[in-house]
């Protein structure tokens, strides 16, 4: 599936959600990683990096994996993220925990359908 990339990260201009230009769909069984609550997967769409977070036994949330600071993607580690380049933190909520100071992860729209096993992001 072809995506754009999403909207420029740079700095902590605050800013919406991030947009795709198309939606992202696919089906969770596609990932072992998300069968259980608290599991976290990178999805490619396209050029932008989306973290997808199961939350609950039925229920996601979705964030752009590029970093609020200085738009690195940061990578997922130990249930939680990290940017590679200044030690941003940041738990599976996409909060700020620490490091270098900066503001949460944004939000990416998501659904998911329980009766067809799929979540759709954008």
């Amino acid at each position: 599936v072809a995506v754009a990339a999403f909207l420029a990260a740079c700095g902590d201009a605050g800013g919406g959600s991030p947009t795709l230009s198309q939606p992202l769909t696919f089906n969770v069984s596609q990932y072992a990683a998300l069968a259980a609550v608290g599991g976290i997967v990178r999805v490619n769409a396209g050029n932008a990096p989306v973290a997808v977070v199961r939350t609950g036994a039925d229920s996601f949330a979705a964030f752009s994996m590029v970093c609020p600071h200085q738009g690195t993607t940061i990578n997922i580690s130990g249930g939680a993220f990290v940017c590679p380049n200044h030690g941003a933190r940041f738990n599976a909520q996409g909060q700020w925990t620490g490091g270098e100071r900066t503001s949460n992860l944004r939000s990416v729209a998501l659904s998911y359908d329980a009766a067809a096993g799929t979540i759709t992001v954008g």
